[in-house]
């Protein structure tokens, strides 16, 4: 689990991130980055939605990401927030990977 202060928790502050953010995919991940003007401490949010799959493969693709951004909180900019959102196959998909090149291409080198 992330940590409290680096947890985007309700609705509102994602969709602020989905709205205002910029937006890049890949074939099973979606990566919405928003750079907040006070720096406090870097924040993320997932969005596993039904079309992913049944309820034990939502949250197992949640729990891959949850680790896979946990680990990289450390070499994140202290003003970002960040929304990933899993597309449907993701269940099964390299999204270590996909992610890690979707960080890549956000300048957000982990």
């Amino acid at each position: 689990m992330l940590p409290q202060p680096n947890r985007l928790r309700t609705s509102t502050e994602l969709r602020h991130v989905m709205r205002r953010g910029r937006r890049l995919g890949s074939p099973h991940l979606v990566l919405h980055v928003l750079t907040r003007p006070e720096p406090s401490a870097p924040r993320a949010g997932f969005v596993v939605g039904k079309v992913v799959g049944n309820s034990v493969q939502r949250h197992r693709v949640a729990r891959q990401l949850r680790h896979l951004v946990a680990a990289r909180l450390g070499v994140l900019p202290p003003t970002t927030d960040l929304v990933v959102r899993a597309l449907a196959g993701a269940h099964g998909a390299d999204v270590a990977g996909e992610l890690g090149s979707l960080l890549d291409r956000a300048g957000l080198h982990a």
